[in-house]
């Protein structure tokens, strides 16, 4: 057992000797980030004097920054340097989180809160790093998932750090909330130090340019489809315009997705949804962001609500808050580490189709389960479970089902449904918690979102991860599987030069 411990340890330390050390650091950096502001949203809002609803609108904005840059970042470190640009985007989110420490208006901290999002590129350029050295050893394949999986065991790990240190230091120093936002700076500089004095740059280098009509036309999308919901959220849903606003945006995607087809070289390679292997998985990723991107600032808020006041909520403490959190995020890593042994016993197909299913039952469970905090905790276990199964599981699916050398296109694509699932999700969600605000007993408008907002966002979360269990249905049988006799050529992509 010594013996095998041993023979992976130097299997790792193959790739770069202390490399995957020190991309720990930073992946669990992020997991912190990620954890961290979660029990604080309700205390931002009152931080900034404004609505529980209107918090949806930092993850909106936060996501839909992430969507853009995350390619961009990917393939700027494909043609420049994959070290180069983790610096760079380090550098960014350092400074949006001293700008969030010291912002007093909503307008600025919504433009640092979304630049703080460039983290999303963190694991994407640090897979690309892992494989650039790992790729002449032996097994360069077995050596990079070995990698990444103790890199994204770290982010875990961070996360719920986070998210319990957020609720204890948030509680501890609540005098000084300028200080409770400053702090996850500190392990952000951190990373930059780390990145540039103990990770060596990437030595391919990609011929092409970055698709930058492509990236316009993606700002432009999401814009008006974010725009119209922060029209329907201003108007009131009885006003038609900023419904068509919407509209207009969601129409708007037909056009990007022809120009993206039409290109050589596509900042979204949609090509690759030609797979019945392949768009299952990338219309589950989308779904799926909607419950474990959009559903976050919901859970913290109406864990904050008070019921005293309201007549629903949990009434918790931000410290209190943060146990919510750490438990949902704790179940997520247990699923994520199960994910494997369970497809081993079954198939991949099969454990994927559990997942989702686990998923939505857990958010459906809320709605009549959400009066308490056993019943809360309870669902958002369940829920952490299957959710954490997915995590492990999509990006492994998406490069099994992927086209021969289109594996980072593949996976680099379920992250991009996925942030773009949550950033709709967090913009609809707003809308739906300001819908109906209650009404204090002195006639003043209270600050927390609807009873009928948080259903709607249960709901929708539930129904949209049982939606994506039926999708996988389709999937073929043996899809995903490692064994020769699980190959089933009707999984397998068309190459990019075997278009019509």
């Amino acid at each position: 057992m010594a013996r095998a411990e041993t023979a992976r340890s130097g299997r790792i330390a193959g790739i770069g000797g202390g490399l995957v050390g020190f991309l720990v650091f930073v992946e669990f950096t992020s997991g912190v980030l990620q954890g961290y502001y979660v029990p604080l949203l309700t205390d931002v809002a009152r931080h900034l004097d404004i609505h529980d609803a209107d918090v949806n609108w930092l993850e909106a904005a936060q996501l839909m920054l992430s969507a853009i840059a995350v390619p961009i970042l990917a393939k700027l470190g494909d043609l420049h340097g994959h070290r180069r640009m983790l610096l760079l985007s380090a550098a960014l989110v350092a400074a949006a989180t001293v700008v969030l420490a010291v912002a007093r208006s909503f307008p600025v901290f919504l433009v640092a809160w979304a630049v703080q999002g460039v983290y999303a590129a963190w694991l994407p350029l640090q897979v690309a790093l892992i494989w650039n050295r790992s790729r002449r050893l032996a097994d360069p394949a077995a050596q990079t998932r070995r990698a990444t999986g103790v890199i994204v065991a770290a982010l875990q790990v961070g996360a719920i750090v986070g998210a319990l240190g957020g609720g204890q230091v948030g509680s501890a120093l609540a005098g000084q909330f300028w200080l409770v936002l400053l702090i996850p700076g500190l392990l952000v500089v951190g990373v930059c130090a780390v990145v540039l004095l103990r990770v060596p740059e990437s030595e391919d280098r990609e011929a092409g340019s970055v698709d930058a009509a492509g990236a316009a036309l993606l700002s432009v999308v999401l814009l008006v489809i974010t725009g119209g919901l922060t029209f329907v959220r201003v108007n009131g849903a009885g006003e038609l315009w900023p419904w068509l606003v919407t509209a207009l945006g969601v129409l708007l995607v037909v056009p990007f997705v022809r120009y993206e087809l039409a290109r050589a070289d596509p900042l979204v390679d949609f090509r690759v949804l030609r797979s019945p292997a392949m768009w299952p998985v990338q219309l589950t990723a989308g779904l799926f962001g909607v419950s474990v991107l959009g559903a976050q600032g919901p859970l913290s808020t109406y864990a904050r609500t008070d019921p005293a006041v309201y007549g629903y909520g949990l009434g918790l403490s931000t410290s209190a808050v943060s146990i919510v959190i750490g438990g949902y995020v704790v179940s997520m890593l247990l699923g994520a580490g199960q994910f494997s042994r369970i497809s081993a016993r079954t198939s991949p197909r099969t454990t994927l189709i559990g997942a989702a299913t686990l998923t939505g039952t857990g958010y459906l469970l809320l709605v009549p389960l959400h009066g308490s905090l056993a019943q809360v905790l309870a669902s958002m276990v369940v829920a952490g479970l299957g959710s954490g199964a997915l995590v492990a599981a999509l990006p492994a699916a998406a490069a099994a089902a992927a086209p021969v050398g289109r594996t980072g296109v593949a996976t680099g694509l379920t992250n991009t449904t996925k942030v773009l699932g949550g950033s709709f999700a967090s913009a609809a969600f707003a809308v739906a918690l300001a819908s109906g605000a209650p009404v204090l007993v002195d006639g003043a408008e209270g600050t927390a979102g609807s009873l009928g907002g948080y259903l709607t966002v249960w709901v929708v979360c539930g129904g949209t991860a049982l939606a994506a269990a039926v999708a996988l249905l389709l999937v073929p049988r043996l899809a995903f599987s490692d064994a020769p006799a699980g190959a089933d050529l009707r999984s397998v992509a068309p190459s990019p030069g075997d278009r019509a």
